[in-house]
């Protein structure tokens, strides 16, 4: 079913991609920038999607990312960390069985390469407060016990992610936080599209 574009942008005319001409590529380029750069506007959108799921904890999942955040904020981290605390279970909606993972793909353009890893394992090293409970391995991040970043991760969880499920905490809200989201998503740090955006 084809849609209608109210707006006039200019659209590609071709059907499959071996038909495109430079002329297709030049529509759908221009398109491309303000789309890519409203970016941490969707994002916010998709976090706000965790207010009043609560899955069984203490505190709605919007609540905990706000709170790990918070405490990352407070304890001086720089922004791209507090926003890497803010996003870190902003899979759960999509990805029951790999949150992690979603939240790592999301964020893998705009970060170092430390806070992807971070964010990309903190389901395992998260799982040492409570994998036992659930008949599964706690110490499975071990595996990872050389890895250059596992004191990073490790810390992560232990200082903002486990502790973040406190009822009577006073977080920062999400409003707080928006800036430093805008901004993060406004030009990526590695992208095979990076040229595109004119990031090299």
């Amino acid at each position: 079913m084809s849609q209608s574009h109210a707006d006039n942008a200019p659209q590609a005319k071709f059907k499959a991609m071996t038909e495109g001409s430079q002329e297709d590529w030049m529509a759908i380029a221009s398109q491309f920038l303000p789309f890519a750069a409203n970016g941490g506007k969707r994002v916010l959108d998709h976090l706000r999607l965790l207010d009043g799921d609560y899955g069984g904890f203490p505190v709605d999942r919007l609540e905990h990312s706000l709170q790990t955040a918070t405490r990352a904020f407070k304890d001086g981290r720089d922004e791209e960390y507090v926003v890497c605390a803010l996003l870190h279970d902003i899979g759960d909606t999509l990805g029951a069985y790999n949150h992690p993972d979603i939240a790592a793909a999301i964020l893998k353009p705009f970060v170092s390469e430390k806070n992807h890893w971070m964010v990309e394992k903190h389901g395992i090293f998260q799982g040492y407060y409570f994998f036992h409970f659930l008949g599964m391995d706690r110490d499975m991040r071990d595996q990872y016990k050389d890895h250059p970043y596992y004191n990073y991760t490790h810390e992560f969880c232990e200082k903002y992610d486990q502790a973040a499920f406190d009822a009577k905490y006073e977080s920062m809200p999400l409003e707080a936080f928006e800036p430093m989201v805008m901004k993060l998503f406004e030009t990526p740090k590695n992208s095979v599209y990076g040229p595109a955006a004119g990031v090299e």
